[in-house]
């Protein structure tokens, strides 16, 4: 960032802040800032950390360290990511001034379509509005048309560089101290020492191996292996035969969590989270006739590409020491679902930490570990909705219940859909789980749930009887 004129008040507030600046660690005018990873939550930490500086007239200078351009199509591009925005963080989002232009956002996603071996349903936006995002991460994938496709990430990057970051195109190789500061080493064996050091480099980063440390109590999240893949289909083939709708599967296959098929172009992404997805559940899952329903002449094309990164399960053991901060998958995710979301909260609470607190372990520990042990709390109340999830996954006789409920709330007009709502956020994460936990003690959602849960089994027997009577 080049210097500004401050104002009295700016002075002002400098001088309290800073008077104790020998006895404490803080940022003052000229720290040097390092980033390790471009990504969502090294772009939104940036981004943050120097407007604030701003604002308290603060002067410093931000180095975020990413190889890629994310310019390409295929792998070099990629970031590893079924690339959905949910609506909450569409609206967070702009608040911040930060807007998704038509070049990011692929397809906006108007309503989700729930399968089910004893059916599906559609189910619409709450508010009838186009704000679920599907975008690419990087640049496309491999076979997709050499377009001026803006990914998502790069969209990031480049507002933070026209706030005053600096890009460095370097590989991050290895992590160190010199005298008490942090200090970056790249593959071209430059050194570079630095005030504070975020790291943001996801959990699919050999560097995390390397700041696994004792003194500084760090431990690397918990992970678990998914599956991503893209299928090229064409932009008439999915406006026939997937629209502007993500396809969600709730199928009856073990360690399966969650499957979804999100249109974006000329190609569907397929994500599939569970208990270590290997070759074997990916089979089961493309087997069943849910899922070839979704294709033309009800079979799965061959994938033009596909990956099995690690996501984030487990929050990291302490993630900040005295100048360093993790932040998003490198730090703490939420479970399963709205990991920009994550990373935007995360970024924003560590440097709102560093510009109004300081940058000592106690200072992280009071004004960023709020916000990492919210969502830790939230996560725990994740792991009892997706058990919940898991066990209609394996009785039928509950997903006739629950799809019943459902179609009955998308056919009535003004009624309260207390379960399509559910669903809406627990497939997007526009919500918190505490709160879509709490909406399911709504005293009618029970009542609802049990009288569809009779009927709809009830007729399902009726239906079997008549046809056995008839033989």
């Amino acid at each position: 960032m080049r210097p500004t004129a401050k104002t009295a008040g700016q002075q002002k507030y400098l001088a309290s802040y800073f008077e104790e600046e020998d006895e404490r660690l803080a940022l003052a005018d000229g720290s040097r800032i390092g980033v390790i990873g471009g990504g969502p939550a090294g772009s939104f930490f940036a981004y943050f950390l120097i407007k604030m500086a701003e604002s308290v007239g603060l002067d410093i200078s931000v180095d975020i360290y990413e190889p890629r351009f994310f310019a390409h199509r295929g792998p070099a591009g990629c970031n590893h990511c079924g690339g959905v925005v949910s609506e909450s963080l569409v609206q967070l989002l702009a608040t911040e001034g930060i807007n998704l232009p038509p070049t990011v956002v692929r397809r906006g996603i108007d309503s989700y379509v729930l399968h089910t071996d004893v059916g599906q349903v559609h189910i619409d936006t709450p508010l009838q509005e186009m704000r679920i995002a599907a975008v690419y991460r990087g640049n496309g994938p491999k076979q997709s048309e050499p377009v001026d496709i803006a990914g998502f990430d790069r969209h990031l990057l480049d507002l933070s560089t026209k706030v005053g970051a600096k890009v460095v195109r370097k590989l991050v190789t290895g992590f160190d101290w010199d005298h008490g500061k942090p200090q970056i080493r790249t593959a071209d064996g430059a050194a570079v020492i630095y005030d504070l050091v975020a790291v943001a480099a996801g959990v699919n980063s050999h560097i995390l191996e390397q700041l696994n440390s004792p003194a500084m109590d760090y431990q690397s999240p918990g992970t678990l292996r998914a599956f991503i893949s893209e299928f090229h289909l064409g932009q008439a083939t999915i406006d026939q035969w997937l629209g502007n709708s993500m396809h969600v599967f709730l199928l009856d296959i073990p360690r399966l969590e969650f499957a979804a098929l999100i249109p974006k172009g000329d190609f569907a992404t397929l994500c599939l989270l569970g208990e270590d997805v290997d070759e074997q559940l990916i089979e089961s899952f493309l087997a069943t006739p849910e899922v070839k329903a979704c294709f033309p002449g009800a079979v799965v094309p061959t994938p033009v590409c596909h990956c099995f990164p690690r996501i984030n399960v487990r929050a990291a053991v302490r993630p900040f020491a005295d100048r360093i901060v993790w932040i998003g998958d490198s730090g703490v995710n939420r479970l399963f679902k709205d990991g920009i979301g994550s990373a935007y909260r995360t970024a924003k609470a560590a440097a709102r930490t560093a510009i109004f607190r300081g940058i000592s372990k106690a200072d992280f520990e009071k004004g960023f570990w709020p916000e990492c042990r919210t969502l830790i709390v939230d996560n725990r109340i994740a792991k009892l909705i997706f058990g919940v999830t898991t066990l209609i996954q394996r009785l039928r006789f509950l997903r006739r219940g629950v799809l019943r409920m459902t179609a009955r709330e998308q056919r009535e007009a003004g009624k309260h859909r207390l379960m399509s709502s559910v669903l809406w956020d627990v497939f997007t994460g526009s919500a918190p789980y505490k709160e879509i936990l709490l909406r399911t003690f709504h005293p009618v959602f029970p009542l609802r749930l049990a009288w569809n849960l009779v009927v709809g089994n009830m007729v399902r027997t009726e239906h079997k009887s008549v046809k056995e009577s008839r033989k």
